[in-house]
């Protein structure tokens, strides 16, 4: 199981095709260490300083924000529908997740590597796999919670936007007779 983890994340580490490959292959050429050797230390040192470090609550939400927003740009671009369907489930998982961790700020921040845990969170939910956290999320939470209530919140979305609609057009249609 280990090895072929460590085979996988080699795969992606040497992928050219991936912003980050440049990066590495410098760090490569100055140091004389493998990449993976590279990698581990920069995840170390990254770690340590979501544990320990300043501004450790931006770098996490950037984790959660810069690579998937870079991504979904490039699915965006993409001809095929896959991978946009695959950032739609991460989006829609990162907003859930966002309005609970919103709610429970107070506790959160009294854990000492909450950091930490939330940007491995954020990484599993975007890992470059089938079955990612998005996706199991989104299949155990959040579509049969959907499927449930669907109905409902359109019957509620659509009085709502009636009532919109009705307030709207009576203040303009007021002001305009106000005019006249």
């Amino acid at each position: 199981m280990t090895s072929r983890i460590i085979a996988s994340v080699e795969k992606h580490l040497n992928d050219e095709s991936k912003p980050w490959a440049k990066w590495l292959a410098l760090g490569e050429e100055k140091t004389g260490l493998k990449r993976l050797y590279l990698f581990g230390i920069a995840l170390f040192l990254f770690s340590t300083y979501l544990v320990f470090g300043y501004g450790a609550q931006l770098l996490c939400n950037c984790v959660g924000f810069a690579y998937p927003a870079y991504a979904s740009i490039k699915a965006i671009e993409s001809p095929q529908k896959g991978d946009d369907t695959k950032w739609l489930t991460y989006w829609t998982v990162f907003a859930g997740f966002s309005l609970v961790e919103f709610f429970s700020n107070i506790i959160v921040g009294w854990i000492p590597v909450y950091w930490l845990v939330k940007c491995v969170f954020f990484v599993w939910l975007f890992a470059p796999l089938e079955d990612n956290g998005s996706v199991v999320i989104y299949n155990r939470i959040i579509k049969p919670r959907f499927l449930k209530y669907e109905s409902k919140v359109d019957n509620a979305m659509s009085g709502l936007a009636d009532k919109v609609t009705k307030t709207v057009t009576s203040n303009l249609f007021e002001e305009n007779r106000k005019r006249d």
